[in-house]
């Protein structure tokens, strides 16, 4: 299963990157997210950790890849097969206009990075243990906010009468409170970061004109950093 693993990921990489430059069914990831303007989209520069997280996982895929799998190793190496899965659906999708099944595509993607992640235990900051996936599941976590935005707004959904700079507020407080809980309960300091990285983007993206969208991220920004060094362990 290492090597479907392996063949998962080279196969991930070779999508993601036609996507990235070429295109699929005519465009670029990039060229299909800037159709529309969403406030919690950040600015293009922050997708580059997408090259963070290949790195990371090819390094976590190298080490365990002449390892003598035990139980736990082959039911994470499994795992690591379905979220490289998942990623090549949701990218299809996104390039097909089925947004909506690209949702499906990112959730699936998210709790199989759920479950990877919960096999370490709290605390692991090893690269052939969790750390690769605190920044994929960060990544993801706000991706798929970002996703459900785009897709919501694709659809002229009203917001319940709601306007969208404050969904987006909403959106950037659960991502704040959802940093604050894996840096306290998972003792993950890696997280937050990513949210964080994110949290800039949003803020460049939006610029200081549009007011609560800059200076909210910058503030939640601030509090998640001063939480990594504060934040107190589980016992």
């Amino acid at each position: 299963m290492k090597w479907v693993a392996l063949l998962s990921y080279i196969a991930m990489i070779i999508i993601n990157g036609l996507a990235s430059t070429i295109g699929i069914n005519g465009k670029t990831t990039a060229e299909i997210s800037n159709q529309l303007e969403v406030l919690f989209t950040p600015a293009g520069y922050v997708f580059a950790i997408w090259i963070v997280i290949y790195i990371v996982l090819s390094i976590w895929i190298f080490l365990h890849l002449f390892s003598k799998a035990e139980n736990q190793e082959t039911a994470i190496i499994n795992l690591v097969t379905l979220t490289c899965l998942f990623n090549i659906a949701w990218l299809l999708c996104w390039h097909y206009a089925y947004f909506v099944l690209s949702i499906v595509m990112m959730v699936g993607l998210l709790i199989s990075l759920i479950l990877i992640y919960s096999s370490y235990p709290k605390g692991d900051t090893r690269f052939a243990g969790r750390l690769p996936f605190s920044i994929y599941l960060g990544w993801i976590s706000v991706a798929l906010m970002a996703n459900i935005s785009f897709v919501l707004k694709y659809y002229q959904w009203n917001g319940f009468g709601i306007s969208e700079i404050w969904w987006t507020n909403l959106l950037l407080f659960v991502a704040t409170c959802l940093a604050i809980y894996i840096r306290t309960v998972e003792v993950d300091v890696v997280f937050p970061l990513v949210i964080i990285w994110a949290f800039i983007g949003i803020a460049v993206k939006n610029g200081v004109d549009a007011g609560s969208l800059f200076y909210m991220p910058i503030l939640y920004s601030v509090v998640l950093l001063i939480w990594i060094f504060v934040g107190k362990r589980k016992e």
